[in-house]
Formats: C-alpha cells, structure tokens, sequence
C-alpha cells in the first residue's frame, strides 16, 4: 500500500487552508508540510496497523500483519484453512453373543495345559467360528458349565458295529474302548 497520495492529499489541504491567510503564510505551510512529511507517514502507519491488530482480534483463526517495505506498506493475511472433519472411526466389530449372567463380571486368568494337538485343533475350531482361542474355549467351558447341561458318558460296547473287518473300526473286535462322552 503506497501512503505518498494520502500525504499528498494532506499537504494540498493543509496548503488550501494557508492560501486565506497570505502568501507568507503559504510558504511558511509549504515548508511545514515537506517536515511533517515522515511524521504523517508514521501516523498513518500506526492508524493502519491498529487497524490490522482489530481485524485480527475478531477473525477465529489466523491474523493480518502490516509489514513495511521500502516506503510501502504490505499486509500478509494469515487464514487458517479450515481442518477437514476426521474421518469417523470404523464401527467396533460386534460382540460375540454373550451368555453371561448378570453377576458374571469378574475376570479371573486360568492356566491350562492342553496337548499340543488338542490345542492345534481348538484354535482350528475358534478360528472357523471366528473367534479367539479364548472366547472360544470361554464358550465351551460355559456351555459345559450351565445349569441344567446333562453330562453324557455312554457305553457302546453291547451295541454291534459293522466292522468291515478293519482295525481301529468302532466294530473291530480288536477294540475294546466304546464310549462316548460330553455335554447334551
């Protein structure tokens, strides 16, 4: 922003205003107003400046500076771009349902040692039912403890099987172990 036309524009009023007076007056004005020159110059620098202090108090973010150069003002407007909305957070994934009772919340952490190919097929299992090891194994340990679940043991040896004469067939007569045992 270049002040010279605004001083001017003081100097020529200020040089219209000593024109009634006479021509000593003129020229004593004329002189005046080649002085007062820098003075004006820093007045309106500081009204500018102010003013740009205002703008800034009432913009939400970012601010406007007045910076001199040479005999020129420039301003530098600072506007904070606004911050696009994060994106929303992914829904949690459901829960598994839950048979919980109500007053069951306390966790308590349990050691168990499992054959390592009883292991290698509940983890198989928990992962086709999409579940942990833990939720899974949680599942079955509750399923096993409820009220009312019958524990079934029975003994199939007095009922015939078709061997097909093939060892480790239930039928075989080489196998003396048929039972059959969980939860109903």
């Amino acid at each position: 922003m270049d002040l010279t036309p605004y001083v001017d524009s003081l100097r020529r009023d200020l040089l219209a205003a000593a024109e009634a007076a006479g021509p000593e007056v003129r020229q004593a004005a004329e002189r005046l107003t080649f002085a007062l020159d820098p003075a004006a110059r820093l007045a309106l620098m500081e009204a500018v400046s102010q003013a740009a202090s205002e703008i800034t108090a009432e913009m939400p973010d970012g601010g406007v500076d007045v910076r001199l150069d040479g005999r020129e003002l420039a301003f530098v407007v600072d506007a904070a771009v606004p911050t696009p909305p994060a994106p929303p957070a992914p829904p949690a994934p459901p829960a598994p349902p839950s048979t919980e009772d109500a007053d069951d919340v306390a966790i308590a952490r349990v050691t168990l040692r499992l054959p390592e190919s009883v292991k290698a097929k509940a983890e198989e299992l928990a992962a086709r039912s999409g579940h942990s090891l833990n939720t899974w194994l949680v599942t079955a340990v509750r399923a096993a403890t409820r009220e009312g679940p019958i524990h079934v043991d029975l003994d199939l040896s007095s009922l015939p099987f078709s061997s097909g004469g093939q060892p480790g067939h239930p039928g075989h007569p080489g196998r003396t172990s048929r039972r059959m045992t969980g939860w109903v």
